[in-house]
């Protein structure tokens, strides 16, 4: 659990770079979910064909995803909400209504971003400037490409510790 909640993958410059980019995009998250939160079952119009559940979940994903991304905290759970909010906002409004990726009134360049972004939580997560470092970094196991150690044969057959 705790190698979900945080990866020891990022140096010193990366931490940098995930920090800035969790920094900006929590804050843009945390305005898109303002005016949601405060109708978290209703903020879409009557004839969307999304349930009040649903538009609690985005709602709640957004404001509460963005707040969790800037303190770098329970990273990959806000990350998967904001990943899942994006595939719903692609799905059910920019792709069925013929939006261009770059270039004109509605478009869903900004969406496919955000998704690419939650995904790079997901796969790196928040970076050593977080929360979740400070909570999990430092017990989280072992880093990547370490290896348990394994038993080493002696000379006469006996198994050895290396």
């Amino acid at each position: 659990m705790l190698r979900f909640l945080y990866r020891r993958s990022a140096g010193t410059g990366a931490s940098v770079g995930l920090l800035v980019l969790r920094l900006v995009m929590g804050a843009a998250f945390i305005l898109h979910g303002w005016g949601k939160i405060q109708s978290p079952l209703s903020w879409m119009p009557a004839e969307a064909p999304v349930p009040g559940f649903l538009q609690l979940l985005a709602a709640v994903a957004e404001f509460g995803g963005g707040i969790l991304l800037i303190l770098g905290l329970l990273t990959p759970l806000a990350a998967l909400g904001i990943l899942c909010t994006m595939i719903g906002a692609l799905l059910i409004v920019h792709f069925p209504n013929g939006d261009a990726f770059v270039g004109g009134d509605s478009t869903f360049e900004l969406p496919l971003t955000y998704l690419a972004a939650a995904l790079l939580f997901l796969g790196a997560g928040p970076g050593r400037f977080s929360a979740d470092y400070a909570l999990f970094g430092h017990d989280a196991g072992p880093s990547r490409g370490s290896r348990p150690e394994r038993p080493v044969e002696g000379r006469r057959g006996d198994v050895a510790a290396s």
